[in-house]
């Protein structure tokens, strides 16, 4: 479980959409606030998933090869599948200028409520899908785990964590860096999307047919 929460949470976070539409909300007027209101949105979403899941297990793991478990693992598999079809649909997809969001075009004036509400559309729900499937075999009751899921959830936010706190601690400098950084994601968008897909969509899927036969 642990390794699958690393490979997925490393892929949610290095997501070139949601860190770009971050740097644009820090660099906006008001930026700090409406960055702290997406981060903490996008960081609830990945906890509520996770205690959702928990909450229907009780905290203790299914039964191996019972209907639970096969029913987890199907689900892990098909996500899997899905970012592997994405991918590789996005590969084959003629390439062109990323168009930026409707709302980067009036990103000052907006909320603090609207930008936790873009946190939670760009969150990439396949891979957060299949983090849930994975975390229906956290077992409670080991000390380990809660820092696994713990881990998973401050890995898939850190480098929103870290755009965050570098805007704060030097905000000059942090709006010249980030800015050149937004520009170098919608260079290589495509080929990052590409990329975490096939990585993340074939390890998923290779570990859940190897969990569901063995």
């Amino acid at each position: 479980m642990v390794l699958d929460l690393l490979v997925i949470g490393t892929a949610i976070t290095l997501g070139p959409l949601h860190n770009s539409a971050f740097i644009l909300l820090l660099c906006s007027r008001r930026g700090v606030r409406k960055g702290a209101s997406f981060l903490l949105s996008w960081l609830a979403n990945l906890v509520a998933v996770v205690a959702c899941v928990v909450l229907l297990t009780g905290g203790k793991p299914p039964a191996a090869h019972s209907a639970p478990s096969t029913a987890a693992l199907a689900a892990k598999l098909a996500f899997g599948v899905v970012l592997v079809v994405f991918g590789a649909h996005r590969r084959r997809r003629p390439s062109g200028p990323p168009r930026p969001p409707k709302w980067a075009a009036r990103v000052d004036g907006l909320s603090l409520g609207s930008a936790a509400g873009i946190a939670w559309l760009l969150q990439p729900w396949a891979l957060v899908g299949a983090g849930a499937a994975t975390v229906v075999d956290a077992d409670l009751s080991a000390t380990a785990t809660w820092f696994a899921l713990v881990g998973y959830c401050l890995l898939a936010t850190l480098s929103l964590i870290v755009m965050e706190m570098y805007t704060v601690w030097a905000p000059e400098a942090a709006d010249a860096r980030l800015t050149a950084l937004r520009s170098w994601l919608e260079r290589h968008q495509e080929q990052l999307l590409v990329t975490l897909s096939l990585l993340a969509g074939l390890w998923l899927t290779a570990r859940s047919i190897y969990d569901l036969v063995a």
